[in-house]
């Protein structure tokens, strides 16, 4: 995710980075030519005009259209951001507990939290196709590092080795049953969380609706010099290069923000946030002790 300035206008007046021109510029392109060559027959003496009332209405239905879409797509990016949120003070939450409750077996404490490290980075990777487990599978046995990685949900493997470390801390009795069940709402709530950024990743926006948001936005684009070329004539190039910037601008802005755990950009900075919980596990316990 880009770090800026929302008050500073003129050093992103003209960015590139992280914007979405290049993305939509052939796009644009094409228009214009277009638009270039409907000037040029209606110079000749081929009336090609048309009305400009019906597609205003139909401008007005395609910003609407728009608007919606960009929303859904913001949303989605929300939401994920909330999640994430979550997932941090979910694992500065099992950290804390378990360093309270666990403190009287250092070994069992340290595993726990690590186990705790590696369910996060095995979201990340998830959500990103990846294999990492992060730093912590350097202080996890080799072979049950092993199984987690070869798993097919890695996560709930994860998961499920934080939940037996919470078994034998009850076993051993350093925790009661009813803690053992408070500690264990911390691990659902991870996986909870972790449900929720695979519902956003693995859920695109409805097909009909994109197809039929893009297929609205060419016809417009492409009929839009017939509707202008009468009153503005060559000018009629300018305003197309214009509005389809804007319209093609905007769906792309929802494309780029509505699945927002990939690596672009303007995606989440899911590295950042594991970077975090690590540095919360660091404080409840040195995880390099």
């Amino acid at each position: 995710m880009i770090d800026y300035d929302p008050h500073d206008w003129d050093s992103h007046l003209f960015d590139i980075k992280g914007s979405v021109v290049l993305e939509i510029m052939p796009r644009v392109v094409l228009c214009v030519t277009w638009a270039v060559l409907v000037v040029l027959v209606n110079h000749r003496g081929f009336d090609l005009s048309i009305p400009s009332v019906a597609h205003n209405m139909m401008g007005f239905a395609l910003g609407m259209l728009l608007v919606t879409r960009t929303n859904s797509s913001y949303d989605r990016f929300w939401e994920g951001r909330k999640l994430w949120g979550g997932i941090i003070n979910e694992s500065r939450n099992m950290a804390r507990v378990v360093r309270t409750w666990l403190q009287a077996d250092p070994a069992l404490m340290r595993e726990a939290l690590h186990w705790t490290s590696v369910f996060v980075y095995t979201i990340k990777s998830g959500l990103r196709g990846q294999t990492e487990l992060g730093p912590s599978v350097a202080h996890l046995p080799s072979e049950q590092v092993e199984l987690v990685r070869r798993a097919r949900h890695p996560g709930l493997a994860a998961a499920t080795q934080l939940t037996l470390c919470l078994r034998q801390a009850r076993d051993r009795g350093l925790i009661t049953d009813i803690v053992y069940q408070v500690i264990d709402q911390n691990v659902q709530q991870l996986v909870d969380y972790q449900g929720g950024c695979e519902r956003i990743h693995s859920t695109p926006l409805p097909y009909p609706y994109m197809v039929h948001l893009r297929r609205a936005i060419i016809v417009y684009c492409l009929t839009l010099p017939f509707a202008l070329v009468h009153d503005y004539s060559w000018n009629t190039v300018i305003a197309v290069f214009l509005i389809s910037f804007l319209f093609f601008g905007v769906e792309e802005i929802g494309v780029e923000i509505e699945d927002p755990f990939g690596e672009d950009l303007n995606d989440l900075s899911l590295d950042l946030f594991c970077e975090k919980i690590d540095a919360s596990l660091d404080v409840v316990h040195d995880l390099k002790g």
